[in-house]
């Protein structure tokens, strides 16, 4: 009697595992230490292998503010966000967040279920959630498009995904999964080990020449820097070379942070200021770094450069998409470190200090000539309370469009915004997704405060995610302008049409609402705004200060020179 075991024999019996334990697994071996979502029907097995997995989970309660919740992860984190999504609906509700996270260049890998895969092919089988072709309503949005079709496809596809999101620039990438595929068993090894390798973008040696030969020759080089800058990291290079040059810095509104506010070189942020617009056109070498020149940064397309454009971009698509320009295509750390080393240092003569104190004067003067004094006492009232270290995210509001010229974000990355794409509904998911960023290591020094800060209209997208705050405890504080509706709208309808439509809101009584979830809350005033402000973000989990006021934006260009 042949007694010998058959091969294998030997081996521990392994645990059951389905296609959505090889998801959890990727991430992890990427590097994902926690995922951003919400649950669905399909979505089922991924997120029972989530309860298996080692990853962190903050779920939201709803996909659009997950998504954003995302965005905030990324965008303080510095990585990729990974971000579960059911199919249909749930799915699609996600796409104005994702549109955002696509016009800022962040970092977000959207995992989505499918309907089984009986019902693609454009079948029409009547399953629920069921669309003609899922994909097609993302790739308008998003890098790029992964649809795993078996198990053993998974960990290549995320793979993939994550590295398109990490090659810059950076963006939003979309990965479905078909349900029975994440439900069924597979036989496929524990993933332990994925490579995903960003791919640089180096400037040419050539193109770096020139600029630097063009930049050194110049008599009043100026330079504006955008989020590229901030996303790469490159704010030291930036400071070099704008003080080899002797050059003024302007940054976008992006851009915040990437240059020293109170630097002597600093034009600081008043790109909507006609007199901060003629500067640049009067630049005869205009070095735009991290930007397209977009509508925001070039004052609703009224710049018109009267000298030359040397553009550092790493989206080819915006590479001279608005102006005629010496482009480089390129990371904006690696152009930066390279002209470095190859511009001459310039002479100190003051021409450039003194072209920056005049502007920031003739700014002063436009504001107070306007009757602004509570807008600009509100905003620093903002400023005086939150610590210098802790980020900021707006909504976009009247205090947000201030913030965008008029804040001092005192580091990169440190104030954040929804300009790329303009929804509302961004600053307080933003802000959650940012504080669940800092939990991340729970040994280590305390969470800073975040602020988020919305408008009474931008607030009501986003007032079921109190339920999440209190949750997880995060540290958010929520200062909500309660103007009674749509303030910027409103402004703007009456300014061009002489009345406004739509824009009133009946609204909650905000400060109850949010003690019912138990989070705490107090009505202030600009008086006391900045001792109730630090009072919140000195108070360790979730708060809410809503302030009561109207407030005004400064005038156009157009009506005051």
């Amino acid at each position: 009697m042949n007694t010998t075991e058959p091969r294998g024999s030997a081996t521990p019996a392994r645990a059951a595992r389905f296609g959505g334990d090889l998801v959890v697994e990727s991430l992890a071996a990427l590097g994902a230490d926690s995922v951003i979502g919400l649950p669905g029907q399909h979505a089922l097995g991924l997120f029972d292998a989530l309860g298996r997995g080692p990853l962190r989970y903050l779920g939201l309660r709803v996909e659009n503010n997950a998504g954003f919740a995302a965005d905030g992860f990324a965008r303080t984190a510095g990585t990729v966000a990974p971000l579960l999504l059911s199919t249909g609906p749930g799915a699609l509700t996600s796409l104005a967040a994702l549109q955002e996270a696509a016009a800022a260049s962040v970092p977000v890998l959207a995992i989505s279920s499918q309907i089984p895969s009986a019902g693609l092919g454009g079948r029409r089988r009547g399953y629920l959630h069921e669309l003609v072709d899922q994909r097609a309503s993302f790739r308008d949005v998003v890098k790029s498009v992964h649809t795993p079709r078996t198990a053993s496809q998974i960990p290549s596809a995320i793979a993939a995904a994550w590295e398109s999101a990490l090659t810059v620039p950076y963006g939003p990438v979309w990965v479905e999964i078909p349900q029975d595929v994440l439900l069924a068993p597979t036989d496929v090894p524990p993933v332990r080990e994925l490579r995903a390798e960003p791919r640089p973008v180096p400037p040419r040696a050539e193109l770096v020449a020139e600029a630097a030969a063009l930049l050194a020759a110049a008599e009043r080089p100026v330079i504006l820097a955008g989020g590229g800058v901030v996303r790469a990291g490159a704010a030291d290079q930036l400071r070099e070379l704008a003080e080899l040059l002797r050059a003024p810095v302007a940054c976008t509104f992006g851009g915040k942070g990437a240059f020293p506010w109170e630097h002597p070189l600093s034009l600081q942020s008043w790109l909507e200021d006609r007199h901060t617009t003629e500067l640049l056109e009067d630049a005869d070498v205009l070095l735009v770094v991290g930007s397209g020149l977009g509508e925001l940064s070039s004052n609703y397309h009224t710049f018109a450069p009267r000298g030359r454009i040397v553009q550092i971009e790493a989206d080819a698509g915006k590479l001279e998409s608005n102006h005629p320009a010496f482009g480089i295509h390129a990371d904006a750390a690696l152009a930066l470190a390279a002209l470095c080393r190859a511009v001459p240092e310039r002479p100190a003569d003051g021409r450039a200090e003194a072209a920056s104190v005049d502007l920031l004067k003739r700014v002063r003067e436009r504001l107070d000539s306007q009757g602004l004094e509570k807008e600009r006492q509100v905003l620093a009232a903002v400023r005086d309370a939150l610590p210098d270290d802790a980020p900021a995210y707006f909504d976009m509001t009247i205090l947000g469009y201030w913030a965008w010229s008029a804040w001092d974000a005192r580091r990169p990355g440190a104030m954040q915004s929804a300009q790329g794409a303009g929804g509302l509904g961004y600053a307080y998911p933003a802000a959650l997704g940012a504080a669940w960023a800092q939990t991340a290591h729970p040994a280590g020094p305390a969470p800073r405060p975040v602020l988020a800060v919305s408008g009474d209209g931008g607030a009501m997208y986003s007032l079921a995610e109190l339920a999440t705050a209190r949750q997880h405890d995060l540290p958010v504080t929520w200062l909500i302008v309660d103007d009674g509706g749509y303030g910027i709208l409103r402004a703007y309808m009456a300014d061009s049409f002489g009345a406004a439509t739509g824009t009133e809101l009946t609204r909650p009584d905000f400060v109850r609402l949010a003690e019912s979830f138990g989070v705490p809350a107090c009505s202030t005033t600009p008086e006391r705004l900045r001792d109730d402000l630090a009072a919140a973000l000195a108070t360790p989990g979730p708060s809410v200060v809503v302030l009561p006021t109207v407030l005004r934006m400064f005038a156009p260009t157009h009506l005051d020179g």
